[in-house]
């Protein structure tokens, strides 16, 4: 017999898994951290708002190579070496990375459901 997989309930999720952490244990505040949350989050918007767990995890690690190389990008403009091999090879894998989850922005979902349009347009719940 096939075994099945439920899915956690939230009090037994772990704090990436219900959307309180994106990354473990680090802290928040940093200026990586927050650029890093700034382009996932965008990159969630693009998306249309509501990503797969798989475009989710995709969306984190290009959010990753974005950051590594706006900070290679910045060191090369304060006069420090690039590596251009290593760089190529980041922007290539980025780029590989964003046509996976759409280059293009998808719009989001704001169709109500039966119950919300009832309640809504004639003030009763379904």
């Amino acid at each position: 017999m096939a075994k099945t997989t439920s899915v956690p309930k939230p009090q037994g999720r772990s704090r990436i898994g219900n959307g309180k952490d994106l990354l473990p244990g680090v802290n928040g505040r940093s200026a990586t951290m927050r650029r890093y949350r700034e382009i996932y989050a965008q990159l969630v918007r693009d998306m249309g708002g509501d990503p797969s767990e798989a475009k989710s995890i995709i969306a984190k690690r290009s959010a990753t190579l974005a950051i590594w190389c706006e900070d290679v990008e910045a060191t090369m403009a304060n006069g420090g070496e690039l590596d251009i091999g290593e760089f190529t090879t980041a922007t290539n894998a980025l780029r590989r990375l964003l046509t996976d989850i759409g280059l293009e922005r998808k719009a989001r979902d704001i169709t109500p459901t039966l119950e919300q349009y009832l309640r809504q347009n004639h003030g009763e719940a379904a």
